[in-house]
């Protein structure tokens, strides 16, 4: 996991706040490039935390609640945080909404072989591994390995985003990464 430069950070900041002033102005295409930049990185946070059938309305979801709450967007420079707060935000409603449907528990299917040969099968099983164990992590685990380790946001900005202590951050990383370990390591994984 490579680290962002510093000015690389303060230009997409700078190029954030930029972007807002124009949508506020009613710029459609500055929200697009905001669109286009944060997109990704939604769509892949969403996809760990949340059913993947619905993936693209949860991605509108977000996009949708950060278009309408822009006027009340006091820092520019923070937007980042804020809209991982809104991902986070969707992602819980939604994981809320699926608890309430007792008929709709996990539903993953193997259908992978049972010998993959190719490096392109052997990928795809570790990928289906590794979305099986974080479904097996409670939510708060699994938010926080996922915004750390897999989208690489700072342990300070994933505190901010959930509203919670960095401390408490840390603690649930240590744990979500041994329950992970383990998991992987009955799966036949060698770590």
């Amino acid at each position: 996991m490579s680290a962002v430069p510093d000015e690389a950070l303060k230009g997409d900041r700078s190029a954030d706040s930029y972007s807002i002033e124009q949508c506020l102005r009613g710029d459609r295409q500055s929200f697009r490039a905001l669109y286009q930049r944060y997109q990704p990185k939604v769509r892949s946070m969403l996809y760990q935390l949340c059913d993947s059938s619905s993936l693209d309305d949860l991605v509108q979801e977000v996009f949708l609640r950060v278009w309408k709450g822009l006027p009340q967007l006091r820092q520019t420079s923070q937007f980042a945080t804020w809209l991982y707060r809104i991902t986070w935000n969707v992602a819980n409603d939604r994981r809320r909404q699926l608890a309430s449907f007792k008929d709709r528990e996990r539903n993953l299917s193997q259908m992978l072989p049972s010998s993959p040969t190719d490096r392109l099968l052997d990928n795809l099983h570790y990928q289906d591994l590794v979305r099986r164990g974080l479904k097996q992590l409670s939510f708060e685990h699994r938010c926080v390995l996922v915004m750390h380790d897999l989208e690489e946001v700072p342990q300070k900005e994933v505190a901010e985003i959930l509203e919670i202590p960095v401390g408490t951050v840390k603690s649930r990383l240590f744990h979500a990464r041994a329950a992970m370990r383990q998991f992987l390591q009955q799966a036949g994984v060698q770590l």
